[in-house]
């Protein structure tokens, strides 16, 4: 089977790293700007590479040639325990760091995952700005709202999970069956 490499933004302590860890990707390259997280991070992924400027500092040039990218902007713009500023707060803006390093190096394809709240009436016109920007990057676009105590995990944890595949591949990705 083949392995493949994928590059990781918005890291944190590597969960959703992990998980592309363990089936079977190779992470290769990761980035995260919390200084707080760094020490973890490195502790489990000792030989993956942590750049840790602010995404909007790192070039396409600075992320290897990977099949993949899988991040998790920042959801406190979105979160529903939060302001809700959404895409008016800086930190939700960073969808757009993503979406921009994403056209630029155009992997085979991509996850985002965020929180519930990003899906929220108030925040509609700027998630379907998101996904009209991951269009125009060149992705075949879908999303889906899951909770992981569907899928074997001890945990109430809603998430929307975006993905995209490259148009030219001319597939879709389709989400699993609970």
């Amino acid at each position: 089977m083949k392995s493949y490499n994928v590059a990781t933004l918005f890291s944190g302590a590597g969960g959703l790293d992990l998980g592309f860890q363990r089936a079977g990707f190779n992470i290769v390259w990761s980035n995260e700007y919390d200084k707080t997280i760094w020490a973890t991070h490195e502790h489990n992924f000792p030989h993956t590479h942590l750049d840790k400027r602010s995404i909007a500092k790192v070039e396409a040039s600075d992320i290897p040639d990977v099949d993949g990218f899988i991040g998790g902007p920042p959801c406190q713009s979105w979160s529903e325990a939060g302001a809700r500023r959404g895409i008016e707060d800086e930190r939700g803006e960073l969808f757009y760091e993503y979406v921009r390093l994403i056209k630029a190096k155009q992997p085979k394809f991509f996850l985002a995952e965020n929180v519930s709240g990003i899906l929220h009436k108030r925040h509609e016109q700027a998630f379907q700005n998101i996904l009209t920007t991951f269009s125009e990057a060149g992705y075949t676009v879908s999303y889906q709202l899951l909770n992981a105590k569907h899928f074997n995990v001890a945990q109430d944890r809603k998430r929307l999970i975006i993905v995209g595949i490259r148009k030219d591949l001319d597939t879709r990705f389709v989400f699993p069956t609970p």
